[in-house]
């Protein structure tokens, strides 16, 4: 479903940002994409979705080059970004509405599920307010919900977590576990290791630009917490 091949990104200052990296995130993969700040995820993660571009390689999302077909890649994907930024505007109701404009979902069918995920994550009380009063938490509820109505493919996520509370994080974890068993992707970072080693099948570990681990979780962790080997790891490199 996203396969990146010999990706590299530099930067007009000459700052290699990631270098030379590939992995593939297949159907039914709930992917973990790992490593300290600046190490290149969120660089890689904006390229993946078609916001940044790079200097070498290839990414591809269902068969579909992104640098060639990005609108055709988009209509299969969902981007939640780590800080969402959204038309503070409008109600929760209308970016809902709006979102589903794009994707061309049918009335009927965002109804349903805009009003399913917003039960199940405590939203549905505050769809009709204006986004401007929403805290963070209830930002990344909205956009969430957003990704989740129109059925993506792909599912990109930066930070999902942040700023979510107990029970939310539950429940959104829930929600991916389903996804996937639906037969779609999801391709994630996160600092939570313990997230990322309960919930993940598949991980890769990035420092520097490069990757340094990738596999299944298993063949990454080798025996040991996910948060001992990607210690290890980023220390002996």
């Amino acid at each position: 479903m996203l396969e990146i091949k010999n990706f590299t990104k530099i930067y007009s200052n000459n700052k290699v940002a990631v270098d030379n990296i590939s992995l593939k995130v297949e159907n039914g993969d709930i992917f973990a994409f790992i490593g300290p700040n600046g190490a290149g995820k969120t660089t890689t993660i904006k390229s993946v979705v078609g916001i940044n571009d790079f200097n070498s390689g290839e990414i591809l999302i269902d068969g579909m080059d992104i640098v060639k077909n990005p609108v055709e890649c988009k209509k299969v994907l969902a981007y939640i970004p780590d800080n969402p930024d959204i038309y503070e505007s409008l109600t929760g109701v209308q970016y809902l509405e709006f979102i589903a404009d794009v994707f061309n979902i049918g009335k009927e069918e965002r109804n349903k599920l805009a009003i399913e995920y917003a039960e199940q994550l405590g939203l549905e009380k505050d769809l009709n307010s204006p986004i401007s009063t929403y805290s963070h938490g209830m930002k990344q509820k909205l956009v969430l919900i957003s990704a989740f109505i129109h059925k993506p493919k792909l599912i990109v996520m930066d930070e999902p977590f942040v700023g979510l509370d107990p029970k939310a994080s539950f429940t959104v974890k829930e929600i991916m576990k389903k996804l996937v068993n639906d037969g779609c992707a999801i391709f994630f970072s996160t600092h939570v290791l313990e997230v990322a080693e309960k919930l993940c099948n598949k991980v890769a570990i990035i420092k520097e630009g490069k990757i340094i681990a990738c596999g299944t979780m298993e063949e990454v962790k080798k025996d040991k917490s996910l948060e001992k080997v990607f210690l290890e790891s980023v220390d002996n490199e």
